[in-house]
Formats: C-alpha cells, sequence, structure tokens
C-alpha cells in the first residue's frame, strides 16, 4: 500500500508554532498580571497595581495578536511585537523605580525587636544586614530587569522576524491534504 501526505510547508509550521507560543505566553503573562495585582492590592500598594493592569493589557495584547492570526489576519503579529514591547518597557521602568527607590532608613526601621535581638545573639551588626539586603535588593531587581530585557526583547525580535513568513502563510491558499490509496481489490 503507497499513500502519500504533503508535509506543511515552512510558512504553515511557523504560523502554527506562532500560534502555540502566543497563546500559552499571553495567558501565562495574564495570569501573573491578575496574581501580581491581586497581591499589591491586598498589600495596598496602587501603584503595583498599575503596573499589574499593564501587565494585563500587554498578556491581552498578545492573547488578541493570536486571535487576529487565527482569523487568518497578518496584523495580528503587529500585536504581538508590540505586545512584548510594551511588557518589556513596563517591566524596566518598574525595575528602574525600584532600583532608585533604595532607602536605608526603611530597611533599617522594618526590623523588628525580636529579629535585633537574634542578630545581637548571633554578633551580627545592624550595618553588616543592610549591605546584605542592599546586596540582595539590587541583584534582584537589576537580574530581573536584565532577565526581563533577554527574554521580552527576544520575543519581540523572534515576532518580528516572522512577520513575512505568517504573512506567507495567512496570505496562501490553503494546501489540501491529499492521500493516494491504491484501489481495493
Amino acid at each position: 500500500m503507497i499513500s502519500s501526505t504533503t508535509e506543511p510547508m515552512p510558512p504553515e509550521k511557523a504560523l502554527k508554532r506562532i500560534l502555540r507560543i502566543s497563546l500559552l505566553n499571553g495567558w501565562c503573562v495574564i495570569v501573573f498580571a491578575a496574581l501580581g495585582s491581586l497581591i499589591t492590592l491586598a498589600m495596598g500598594d496602587f501603584s503595583g497595581l498599575v503596573v499589574g493592569f499593564l501587565i494585563g493589557a500587554a498578556g491581552w495584547m498578545e492573547i488578541r495578536g493570536h486571535k487576529l492570526l487565527k482569523q487568518r489576519q497578518p496584523d495580528g503579529m503587529r500585536l504581538l511585537v508590540r505586545s512584548q514591547i510594551l511588557l518589556l518597557a513596563v517591566v524596566m521602568v518598574y525595575c528602574a523605580s525600584r532600583l532608585g527607590s533604595f532607602d536605608e532608613g526603611t530597611v533599617m526601621g522594618n526590623l523588628t525587636p525580636d529579629l535585633e535581638t537574634l542578630l545581637k545573639e548571633n554578633g551580627i551588626a545592624k550595618g553588616d544586614i543592610l549591605s546584605l539586603v542592599r546586596t540582595a535588593f539590587f541583584a534582584a531587581y537589576g537580574g530581573f530587569a536584565v532577565l526581563t530585557l533577554f527574554y521580552q526583547g527576544g520575543m519581540a525580535l523572534y515576532y518580528r522576524s516572522k512577520i513575512a513568513l505568517i504573512t506567507e502563510a495567512l496570505t496562501a491558499p490553503p494546501r489540501p491534504r491529499v492521500s493516494y490509496f491504491p484501489p481495493s481489490v
């Protein structure tokens, strides 16, 4: 028995991959934004709520771009690129504002009497803990900024590099799947 099926062309494969990635990434961003917004709302941090809303908007843009691509509209790719750029910009501004807001007085003011006693019992000076907190603070926000730059920046470049290929896949007529089976005896 000889059977032959046509393999998907590279533009069709790229479209399927973009659709999978954009759906997963978009929903992950929305869930992360919702959880982060709930936590910041519970803490009374309304600036964090605005950041969560903007991150959620970037996720929604990605889902919207996914839907446009499913409707065979090439403009969906532009939305995917813009969603990554928006997310990158929001996170970078947030990290920069946090890095610029480190306050030694606040750190020292947040030491509880129990923690101070624990530090004294272990022979650790308050100044030593301050340098440790400062290092951890800058490493966390700096690392998050660098990670976001690579991931969201890479996603924006990836989506942008696929615009022509996806446009080709969306504007080409769909290829029929053909199987040839010999007649039954």
